[in-house]
């Protein structure tokens, strides 16, 4: 097992982000050690979250201080690389989310699911709970300003070691840094649309299409008038942003 000190130096700072340069297998360690010792976030960097960032100021400040921070996107990983902080991998949301969610029976994690439709968090809630999950809560990703104070009562008093929230960016983030003090989680995991397709709601990629990095693309067919904004015009945005990092690093 590597010690806590050993992962933590591994966080390097690529677009002036932190970035732990992580495994997968290095990623559940550094998770399930953050776990028992409470209060702490992940962050997910992809090209998103790192245009949002350049204005987004909470934003920024939920990333600079997770505890835990991975290449989410393939295009941070080639990023890296090409910036002088080379990623050994891709250690995408989805995947971490149900490498954790494997372990949790074993380890006794309880498990709290926030986001998405009611349908889609309660369908996940039953396939979690059916693979012996403790599942202590869920709640779907829909409430007003009066109810936020319900919502986040309600996740304090059911103490989970893990609080998944399928939450846009970046309400998640925003969320988690205006109560990190009341949630009283052992670790807050931005998920995404994960529920969407543990729930059989999207498919996701084949492995193929994921080994080439073109993940985004395939989520792009199935929501196009959604993902074009993010995707299209983002991504052009980000190989601008790497170019200009590599001549300024050069």
């Amino acid at each position: 097992m590597t010690s806590k000190a050993g992962l933590f130096k591994r966080r390097k700072r690529v677009f002036d982000l932190p970035l732990d340069l992580l495994t997968m297998d290095e990623s559940v360690e550094r998770c399930h050690e953050l776990i028992d010792e409470r209060g702490h976030w992940r962050a997910d960097l992809n090209a998103s979250i790192v245009l949002d960032a350049l204005d987004d100021h909470k934003l920024r400040e939920y990333v600079e201080t997770s505890a835990i921070s991975n290449a989410d996107g393939q295009s941070i990983v080639w990023a890296s690389r090409l910036l002088g902080a080379p990623a050994p991998e891709r250690v995408s949301g989805i995947d971490l989310f149900l490498e954790l969610i494997r372990h949790a029976p074993n380890r006794g994690d309880k498990v709290y699911l926030l986001g998405a439709e009611e349908d889609v968090v309660a369908a996940v809630a039953e396939i979690f709970a059916a693979q012996g999950v403790d599942v202590v809560g869920y709640r779907n990703g829909f409430w007003t300003a009066d109810e936020e104070d319900g919502v986040v009562q309600a996740i304090a008093d059911a103490k989970p070691d893990i609080l998944f929230l399928a939450l846009p960016s970046p309400k998640k983030e925003h969320f988690v840094l205006r109560h990190k003090d009341r949630l009283g989680m052992g670790l807050a995991f931005g998920v995404g649309g994960s529920f969407n397709v543990v729930s059989g709601q999207l498919k996701r990629a084949p492995q193929w299409v994921q080994r080439f990095g073109m993940e985004w693309f395939y989520r792009f067919i199935q929501e196009p008038r959604r993902l074009f904004k993010r995707y299209f015009v983002g991504n052009a945005k980000f190989v601008m942003l790497t170019l200009k990092a590599r001549l300024k690093s050069r």
